[in-house]
């Protein structure tokens, strides 16, 4: 493994593992709170219980979320200087702003985590639901810093130099919307989806149903938000990069040829040396209307494009046939969901219908993975869309491989660590969360 690959590979496996901590920080917030809310309401001691197990979650994911994050911001710097020797001044920005959210998502959770009968009732509500927003808040302002390089903008490039900075405009850039708006949906679909099928798999297992039954009809909710809007939300981000970046939408699409009203692409096994897609189900036109919203509009082939800078092809038409499939059978899951709660309520304890979401509870991150894949690599060769190849932006430290081990053995440590909590958490429901449990111990009980 040579350095620029070792860089890349712990760039991608850093950013693989903390895309996931960072989403459950933007979504389980407004559950806890949304939990809340209703125990407010309604004075049911359950939805009291179910707000503060998810409450310590969202503190234990939020731990590690912090240190992921920490150590990504070092990586920029250690792997890539020269990229951010130009880059950092232009879209320093969203990053400082970042920081300015996370402390305040810091604060807000200590407040709630603490303040059970301390505070008003509702200020503490409060301080829940500004865990969320603040938490919602940091993943947009760093998916501006990316889209960024997607859509470079807010400097003038003369002579190799980078003038006329303006960082607002940087911020806002073209790609800013697209990619914020469906990195939001995204997010609320994947943890929807993954806290749903927890709970639902405990439900079969019937342990504290009605507890159970409670957090997995919240996160269903949240759940169906995403994968309904996943397909609104990625038609904007497609038409988007189709007129910003055709030669990726190309790749995603393994499509070698330019012509008129274009067909679009389901599964294939693409050769680029040959421009052939075998194996491939073809939807014709269809790929015009979604690029243009016209059926016999011209979309440019990946052949339009000089061979050295094309990104990986085979890479990025596979992640993003994988992203449209689980996308898919998220929407038909939830499309039964919702015939289940409207017309079929006796399905909604069927254990077929419970171990469906069982069974979708990666769904939602591996498509989330995938549409990153189709997002980075279809960027390459440019680290900077246009200006800066990746391979210009390396350190020329030696022995990065070394790096990339430790930083792997690292993250392969924090998920172990996550995974014995979090089961600890779900195992001591019985005892501190569900007061309808035999074995409920109140604090009176404890002393």
């Amino acid at each position: 493994m040579d350095d620029f690959i070792a860089a890349r590979a712990q760039m991608a496996m850093s950013l693989g593992f903390h895309i996931i901590f960072a989403c459950v920080g933007m979504v389980m917030p407004f559950l806890m709170a949304f939990s809340h809310w209703k125990y407010l309401k309604t004075g049911n001691e359950i939805y009291k219980g179910l707000t503060k197990a998810w409450s310590k979650g969202v503190a234990i994911l939020f731990a590690t979320g912090a240190v992921s994050g920490t150590m990504l911001s070092f990586e920029l710097g250690l792997l890539w200087p020269e990229f951010m020797k130009h880059a950092g001044p232009i879209f320093g920005m969203p990053f400082s702003l970042e920081g300015t959210a996370f402390f305040i998502e810091a604060i807000a959770l200590g407040f709630f985590l603490y303040g059970w009968n301390k505070f008003n009732k509702w200020f503490h509500w409060f301080c829940g639901l500004l865990v969320g927003i603040s938490g919602l808040a940091s993943g947009i302002l760093v998916v501006a810093a990316n889209s960024w390089m997607n859509s470079p903008s807010g400097f003038d490039f003369i002579d190799g130099q980078y003038l006329n900075i303006d960082p607002i405009q940087a911020m806002l850039n073209d790609a800013w919307f697209p990619q914020a708006l469906h990195m939001t949906v995204a997010a609320f679909c994947a943890t929807g989806f993954a806290v749903a099928g927890v709970h639902a798999y405990l439900i079969i297992k019937k342990k504290n149903v009605e507890f159970h039954t409670k957090a997995f009809r919240i996160a269903v909710a949240f759940a169906l938000i995403g994968a309904f809007g996943a397909p609104l939300s990625g038609d904007i981000a497609a038409k988007s990069v189709a007129e910003r970046q055709p030669i990726k939408l190309a790749a995603m699409e393994a499509h070698f040829e330019t012509e008129k009203g274009a067909p679009f692409v389901l599964g294939g096994i693409p050769n680029e040396e040959t421009g052939e897609v075998k194996y491939a189900l073809k939807i014709p036109k269809l790929l015009s209307f979604l690029a243009t919203n016209d059926f016999n509009a011209e979309v440019r082939g990946l052949h339009d494009f000089p061979r050295d800078e094309w990104p990986p092809v085979a890479v990025v038409h596979y992640a993003f046939q994988i992203m449209i499939f689980f996308g898919m059978v998220m929407m038909a899951i939830g499309g039964v969901y919702l015939i289940a709660f409207f017309f079929k309520k006796e399905w909604l304890t069927k254990h077929w219908f419970l171990k469906t979401f069982v069974v979708a509870i990666p769904f939602g991150y591996i498509a989330l993975e995938a549409g990153w894949t189709v997002t980075e690599v279809g960027r390459q060769p440019w680290i900077i869309y246009g200006i800066m190849r990746t391979a210009d932006a390396v350190t020329p430290m030696p022995g990065i491989q070394y790096s990339f081990y430790f930083f792997t053995a690292v993250f392969v440590s924090l998920s172990l660590i996550i995974i014995f909590l979090l089961k600890r958490q779900i195992q001591m429901v019985p005892k501190l969360y569900d007061p309808t449990d035999p074995n409920y111990q109140t604090k009176s009980k404890k002393s």
